[in-house]
């Protein structure tokens, strides 16, 4: 049985150790340094990417989740995860982890009454994905390394948003799968693990 943790500072934690056990996976709480051992794949939480970073700085677990997620942890990032995993934000200075070749931009839809679903078309995925997005960052650059999984139309400039991204084990989303019945993006992390 694969072992799946879920950074379990702050944030939406719960609702993605759910869809793991469902999926067939131990879920792990991971709260310190040693919670990361052992695990065969972690998920950073949607929340707020601000005080997620602080919350990991006070019980000392960037340099550790920085250390195994550069030695190959396959990890999946949902809104503030994505943030956190990313190299730069937008206008934004906070804690980050640096090892999601991106330049986020938070709240880049809007605030939380803006917030809203949508069907993404996602590269190799036959049928689109139900997206929640709440107060959700777009990708503003994206590293050469980066494949750009789902994108959404910025309403404004009519240009194409980033909100689904790859980088070898590193998954993240802009948008919350954890809060629909669809369960295909943790069986995508499942199978990098």
């Amino acid at each position: 049985m694969k072992r799946v943790g879920a950074l379990a500072l702050q944030g939406d934690f719960r609702e993605h150790l759910a869809v793991v056990r469902r999926l067939g996976a131990d879920g792990i709480e991971v709260r310190t340094p040693e919670d990361l051992e052992g695990l065969d794949a972690l998920i950073i939480p949607g929340g707020e990417s601000t005080t997620i970073g602080r919350l990991a700085n006070i019980y000392g677990l960037i340099d550790p989740l920085r250390s195994r997620i550069t030695e190959g942890l396959p990890v999946l990032g949902t809104c503030a995860g994505m943030i956190f995993l990313a190299s730069a934000t937008v206008r934004y200075e906070q804690p980050q982890l640096g090892v999601l070749d991106v330049v986020v931009e938070r709240n880049a839809f809007g605030r939380q009454v803006d917030s809203f679903e949508a069907d993404l078309a996602v590269a190799g995925m036959p049928k689109p994905v139900r997206a929640v997005f709440i107060r959700a960052p777009w990708i503003h650059k994206v590293g050469a390394e980066v494949d750009v999984l789902a994108s959404v139309t910025d309403q404004e400039s009519g240009e194409e948003r980033p909100v689904f991204v790859r980088q070898e084990r590193i998954l993240a989303t802009s948008f919350h799968p954890e809060l629909t019945d669809d369960t295909r993006i943790h069986e995508l992390l499942l199978e990098v693990s």
